[in-house]
C-alpha cells in the first residue's frame, strides 16, 4: 500500500554533459535525444548542475552581438546547485519538490551524490496512468482482505477514471477511516467516495456509570 519510489520510475540511461562540454555539443545532445535538459556531472559522476533549453537561450541572449561570441561550455551555462532526489524517496515527495522548485527534471543520486538516474515529470506521472481494474484489485486484495482481514465481498469496490467508490458494511467504525485513508494513498487514485457503514461503534465515548459513593 506504500507509494512508488523514485528508483522504480526513474530513467536509468541518463544523457549527461560535463563542465567542459561545448555549447554546440549540448545543443546536439538535446536535439538528438529529444529532451529539454540534462544534468552536468564531474569526473566522479557527481552532479554539478542542470542545463536546460532555457539556460541555453539565456546564455545566447547575454552575448554581446558587437564582438565575436566566446566559446561557452556547459559549466558556464548550467543552473547550479542542482535540485536532486534519492531513489528511496516517494513519487509524491518528488512531485511536490518538482512543483515547489519549478523544475522539470530531478537528477537521482546515490548516498555519495553520484548520478544514477533522472526523474522527469513524465516519469513521475507514469504511476498515475493505471487501469481502473488494477486499482480495484489492489484495494480489494491489499486493503480489504490483507489489511483489514475482511472477506472479499464485505466491501464493494468500484473504480471509474481513478475515482474509487466504497460500499458495504465493516465490523467496526474505526475501520472506515483506515480503509478510506489507505485507498486514497494508492498510486493512481484521484478520489474516494465513501459509502461504508459499520456494525459496531468502537469510537464512542463510554461514560462509566456513577456508583454508590461516587463524587
Amino acid at each position: 500500500m506504500t507509494a512508488h519510489r523514485v528508483g522504480e520510475v526513474m530513467t536509468r540511461d541518463v544523457v549527461q554533459a560535463h563542465r567542459t562540454t561545448p555549447f554546440e555539443e549540448v545543443v546536439r545532445l538535446l536535439g538528438h535525444h529529444r529532451i529539454s535538459g540534462l544534468p552536468v556531472v564531474d569526473a566522479d559522476d557527481k552532479v554539478l548542475g542542470v542545463l536546460s533549453g532555457s539556460d541555453l537561450v539565456r546564455a545566447q541572449a547575454h552575448r554581446d552581438g558587437l564582438a565575436p561570441p566566446p566559446a561557452m561550455a556547459a559549466g558556464e551555462m548550467m543552473t547550479s546547485p542542482a535540485i536532486t532526489v534519492h531513489p528511496e524517496q516517494t513519487v509524491p515527495e518528488a512531485a511536490r519538490l518538482m512543483e515547489r522548485r519549478g523544475v522539470e527534471r530531478l537528477p537521482v543520486v546515490d548516498e555519495a551524490d553520484r548520478l544514477i538516474g533522472i526523474a522527469t515529470r513524465r516519469d513521475l506521472l507514469k504511476v498515475f496512468l493505471r487501469e481502473d481494474e488494477d486499482i480495484r484489485h489492489q484495494v480489494t486484495e491489499d486493503i480489504i482482505v490483507a489489511g483489514q482481514e475482511l472477506p472479499p465481498g464485505a466491501v464493494r469496490v468500484s473504480v471509474r477514471d481513478g475515482v474509487v467508490t466504497l460500499d458495504g458494511r465493516v465490523e467496526a467504525r474505526s475501520q472506515v477511516p483506515e480503509i478510506v485513508h489507505a485507498t486514497w494513498r494508492l498510486d493512481g487514485v484521484v478520489g474516494v467516495v465513501n459509502g461504508l457503514t459499520f456494525r459496531r461503534d468502537d469510537c464512542a465515548v463510554v461514560t462509566p456509570p456513577r456508583g454508590v459513593g461516587s463524587q
